[in-house]
């Protein structure tokens, strides 16, 4: 198990090369990619990945793990830039993208799935929490509808994600990403 005081500048170096080993292995389709193709393509010894991550599935779950925490830090710097219609709007397009990666890593996702891991109900947990924030920011702004909560939007944004196992489903995810920003748009509050 993994200590969990902070690494030294060359271990955490290590880890984040294993980190973009995998994920790179993952995003190109080399779903088995073994532990010691990992190793070798992030230039380390297998000793060196075991010493990070215990197995194959701690691997692979926290390479989905940086990937949610990579887009739920996104809502933040989107609003520092944006007013709150746009910045979902963007943010929307992200989680569509994310699930694009996710086709990519979903056989490798798979065999985390059949484990205990909560990476899954914490991901949905934290990305239905950002979205809640843009929308609450574009409810204050008068410019968002205030009676759809985070989880909601998410779900309906699911099943939209969930087309991905059709040719051409990310612009028509796109599309149809549109549609429910126009619909989160309807019913808000008009200035006078």
């Amino acid at each position: 198990m993994p200590s969990s005081r902070p690494l030294r500048a060359d271990a955490r170096r290590n880890r984040e090369a294993l980190l973009s080993a995998a994920r790179r292995a993952f995003l190109d389709g080399d779903t088995d990619a073994h532990v010691e193709d990992i190793a070798r393509r992030a230039g380390v010894a297998v000793g060196t990945l075991y010493r990070h991550f215990a197995t194959r599935e701690a691997l692979i779950e926290e390479v989905y793990r940086k990937e949610v925490d990579d887009l739920c830090a996104a809502p933040g710097d989107l609003m520092d830039q944006y007013p709150p219609e746009e910045a979902l709007r963007r943010f929307l397009l992200l989680l569509v993208d994310h699930a694009a990666v996710g086709k990519g890593m979903s056989v490798a996702l798979e065999s985390i799935m059949a484990t205990d891991s909560p990476v899954f109900e914490d991901a949905r947990t934290r990305m239905g929490e950002a979205l809640t924030r843009l929308l609450d920011a574009g409810s204050a702004a008068g410019t968002l509808r205030g009676d759809i909560t985070g989880p909601t939007l998410l779900r309906a944004l699911g099943g939209v994600c969930a087309m991905r196992v059709s040719e051409g489903w990310l612009d028509e995810a796109r599309q149809i990403t549109g549609l429910l920003l126009d619909g989160l748009r309807h019913g808000a509050p008009r200035e006078s």
